[in-house]
């Protein structure tokens, strides 16, 4: 995962199939404005909590987003000086909903590919959905499911397939505490949401 070389930025081609750039010109009280934004997939996420051991479930992994917001803007990158520690995160579980199917079966998917655990569809339930705004124009369905050490089935770490690198990482509350009150968190908004929906509505489980 931090095995990273030859890291170069450049311009996003129009054939990307995770984004789209697009800018949007309107009238607003009379007033020309321009905004520019990118379209992507909504998604879904979930927070896990592991009934078995009282842990709650995240993933780690090496996301180039949160990486380059660390950089100036060169074209070239020296590694040695900007390490590929600089871009991982701690975040929930979660994937993009690109498949014709009920997104809680998506849900159960990416519960499988990235964390390992096999959960029947009753086992989730979904929170909320919720949009980011600024400059990305998507949607995320947030879902809460418990899952034991019985239901750990698979190796987890992501579909090898698409390249993905993921650690699973486990806390305690007591750790999932400390670390939201860090200074600085590496982890979306959507984690701390989540984090804390979770201690202020399952204190029945941790406690």
């Amino acid at each position: 995962m931090l095995d990273l070389q030859e890291v170069s930025i450049g311009p996003m081609p129009a054939s990307s199939p995770w984004i789209r750039p697009v800018r949007m010109t309107f009238l607003q009280n009379g007033r020309e404005k321009v905004w520019d934004l990118m379209r992507s997939h909504d998604s879904v996420s979930m927070v896990i909590f592991n009934t078995t051991r009282k842990k709650l479930v995240f993933v780690r992994q090496f996301r180039p987003a949160s990486y380059v917001s660390c950089l100036p803007e060169i074209p070239k990158v020296d590694v040695e000086k900007y390490p590929a520690t600089l871009g991982l995160t701690l975040e929930l579980c979660a994937g993009i909903i690109d498949k014709d199917k009920p997104i809680v079966e998506i849900a159960k998917d990416e519960l499988r590919e990235e964390c390992g655990y096999e959960a029947p569809a009753s086992a989730f339930t979904k929170l909320q959905t919720y949009r980011y705004i600024a400059c990305l124009a998507t949607r995320q369905t947030l879902f809460y499911v418990e899952v034991t050490d019985d239901m750990h089935v698979h190796p987890g770490g992501g579909d090898e397939t698409e390249g993905e690198l993921i650690e699973v990482v486990e806390m305690s509350v007591p750790e999932v505490k400390t670390y939201i009150s860090s200074e600085e968190i590496h982890s979306p908004p959507c984690f701390l949401y989540g984090v804390t929906w979770f201690l202020a509505n399952k204190i029945d489980r941790y406690c």
